[in-house]
Parts: structure tokens; C-alpha cells; sequence
């Protein structure tokens, strides 16, 4: 069996991270309300185009950013929760958990088709954003595969990889 070999191009670094809120469920549990310095990795497979690359850098850069960006600075809501309580209000969220209420504005809620907001989730969630600015750009049929990486702390990260013509 023959082996086909894929080359890759990865981004992380400089302006591919946020600053957001969350309180994800651990089993019965509901974490504290707290944040992190997430940072994001991406990493597409495949082979060159006939200019010999797999994609230009800044193309990749700019769909991971643009994910970040829609998180920054926000409370990332679960949606999905099975274990929240979640109310949606013209003027906002309220978010009950036995006895903790918490009600946050519209505008500093990020609502997730999620059910946790754990790193792996989260990547993900980036993971759906970036394969779909892929497959609505020209151009990038010869890209197998994508993995994201969100790490919530140095040494600590979690991600998800798909083919690129899959979800």
C-alpha cells in the first residue's frame, strides 16, 4: 500500500488568542465564573498548489483571527447546556445553576451551539469557523485536513482535527 505524504502550514502567535469568561460543568458541577488568555494554534494538511505551497499564511491568519475575535473580551455562553438553566432577554441572559443566578448583557455574551465550554469544544467551534472560510474561498480543494489547538494556560491545551470535507 502506497503512502501518501502531506506537507502543512501552521499558525499561532501574535493576535491569534482571546481574553474571555466561562464557567464550564465538570460532571453535577458548575465551575466559578473566571477567565483565561486562550491561545490558538491551526494547522492545515495538504499538498502544494501549482505555486508550491499548501496556503498563503496570511489568508490562514486571518480566518483563525476573525474566530478569536468573535470570542474576545466576551462571557462564552453553552447554549447547549444540559445542566444550565439558560434564559434569553431582549436585554440580555440569565444563566441559574441551584442556587447561583447569574445575568450578564447581550452585548458581552458570546451564545455557543455548545454544550461546555471546555477547550476542546471551543477548538472545535474555531475548527467549524475556519473549514467554512476555507471551503467558501477558491483555491483550497487540495487542503485535506485541519486541527486547531486552544490552550487555556502554558502547558495546558486541547483540540480537534477533522478532514477538511467532513464536519
Amino acid at each position: 500500500m502506497a503512502m501518501t505524504s502531506e506537507h502543512h502550514v501552521t499558525v499561532e502567535g501574535v493576535r491569534l488568542r482571546f481574553a474571555a469568561a466561562h464557567m464550564a460543568t465538570l460532571g453535577d458541577e458548575l465551575e466559578p465564573l473566571h477567565g483565561h488568555n486562550y491561545e490558538v494554534r491551526c494547522r492545515v494538511e495538504g499538498g502544494l498548489t501549482s505555486d508550491r505551497w499548501v496556503i498563503d499564511f496570511s489568508v490562514l491568519k486571518r480566518l483563525v483571527r476573525e474566530a478569536c475575535e468573535a470570542l474576545d473580551h466576551r462571557f462564552l455562553l453553552q447554549r447547549d447546556s444540559r445542566l444550565l438553566a439558560i434564559e434569553e432577554r431582549e436585554e440580555g441572559w440569565t444563566v441559574r445553576f441551584g442556587g447561583r443566578v447569574y445575568s450578564f448583557p447581550a452585548s458581552d455574551v458570546v451564545a455557543l451551539p455548545i454544550e461546555n465550554t471546555t477547550a476542546e469544544l471551543l477548538a472545535r467551534w474555531i475548527w467549524e469557523r475556519v473549514a467554512a472560510g476555507l471551503r467558501a474561498a477558491a483555491g483550497h480543494e487540495h487542503i485535506v485536513a485541519l486541527a486547531v489547538d486552544v490552550e487555556e494556560m502554558p502547558g495546558q491545551s486541547a483540540g480537534y482535527r477533522g478532514a477538511l470535507g467532513a464536519d
